[in-house]
């Protein structure tokens, strides 16, 4: 009796191992899907989904790839790097269709040094273009299109000027050369100060976390209704990729700066010929106003009588407090202050100096003078 137990219960056993050798192979044969399936229909799109969809869809065939070959010999800015470089390679960036005319508008540093430029449309037509007016101080450029069989629309205009952090934003540029590239985020800060290739600075930038590669430079940064809020133009990464904090011109600053460059090539920039000191040394010297590090021959900043620091003792000389009554605390501020003032407008300066409030008129003066 437990010989013929045993004998059952190694058959059993038996089968069950036959069985599981076996079941791959039952599996496959029996539920291969060596037809194509039958498609599960998915229903509408989120309604997120479908307004990102469409906004892409509206704004795509605004946005152009630009690509410029510098003159031999001319010194030039790499737009994937932000290096200074000797003639050589082909610099290529984005744009986007500013007007019916066929303007466009792109980034300072993408043409800079450009002999021949070319722009890409969304159709794949390749068309020439040549520089209608550039302001280095703003990264900024537009391109005057040569003959185009089917003229893009331009991009509709927002405001940057009640734009709040948090509220999403959309890249549409042509990242590494992948033309038509979307990528989406927030608006990650407000009034930023960027430095330019040139060694000069942006102030009022828009920060955000929206993918933006080299490649996207002189892209469009939209808004959820899908309105130009600023154009791309830098990325902070020690890798030159994408590392979530990009940084986009306000479309404020654009829309006054690009009709001067179509109307007479460049744009008047209000100053009054200081250097001034990064807002975290003022901090640290427990300073909440603008120091002024060093004051420009000849500028307006130097006739009214401002002084810097005492380049032997390193002891403070101005710090401005306020334009016309106004607080300011940041490089941004004074400049919007003096840029809507405009130029050759006289504004008081409340300025602090050797521990007293004093009042120093002031005379803004086109600080892009010979600069171009």
């Amino acid at each position: 009796m437990p010989d013929r137990f045993l004998r059952i219960a190694l058959a059993a056993a038996l089968v069950l191992l036959a069985l599981f050798v076996a079941q791959p192979y039952v599996t496959s044969l029996l539920f291969s899907a060596d037809t194509p399936r039958t498609v599960t229909p998915r229903g509408d799109l989120a309604p997120a989904e479908a307004s990102t969809v469409a906004l892409f869809e509206r704004a795509a065939p605004s946005v152009v790839y630009v690509f410029a070959r510098p003159r031999q010999g001319a010194l030039s800015f790499d737009p994937e790097t932000g290096e200074r470089r000797q003639g050589g390679g082909e610099q290529t960036g984005s744009g986007f269709v500013w007007d019916a005319a066929g303007h466009v508008v792109t980034n300072n540093h993408v043409i800079q040094g450009g002999g021949e430029i070319q722009v890409r449309l969304s159709t794949g037509e390749v068309v020439p273009a040549t520089v209608a007016g550039t302001a280095p101080n703003y990264d900024l450029a537009v391109l005057r299109l040569g003959w185009v069989s089917a003229a893009p629309p331009p991009l509709a205009i927002g405001t940057s000027a009640d734009l709040k952090v948090g509220q999403f934003v959309y890249a549409i540029g042509n990242p590494f050369g992948l033309d038509h590239t979307l990528t989406t985020g927030v608006v990650s800060a407000l009034q930023r100060r960027l430095p330019t290739a040139e060694g000069r600075e942006l102030s009022g930038v828009i920060q955000t976390d929206a993918a933006i590669n080299p490649g996207n430079s002189g892209g469009p940064l939209l808004d959820s209704a899908g309105r130009l809020i600023g154009v791309n133009t830098a990325i902070f990464s020690p890798s030159g990729a994408s590392a979530g904090i990009g940084f986009a011109i306000p479309v404020d600053v654009v829309n006054r700066v690009v009709p001067n460059l179509i109307r007479t090539g460049r744009t008047p920039t209000p100053g009054i010929g200081i250097v001034a000191a990064s807002e975290d040394a003022a901090a640290r010297l427990g300073i909440d106003g603008i120091v002024v590090v060093r004051v420009l021959p000849g500028s307006p900043a130097a006739a009214a009588g401002l002084h810097g620091v005492d380049p032997v003792t390193g002891d403070l000389g101005d710090i401005i407090m306020g334009v016309n009554g106004r607080p300011v605390r940041r490089l941004a501020e004074l400049t919007a202050a003096l840029e809507a003032s405009g130029l050759g407008r006289s504004v008081s300066l409340q300025v602090e100096r050797d521990g007293r409030a004093v009042t120093i008129p002031v005379t803004p003066a086109d600080m892009g003078q010979g600069r171009r």
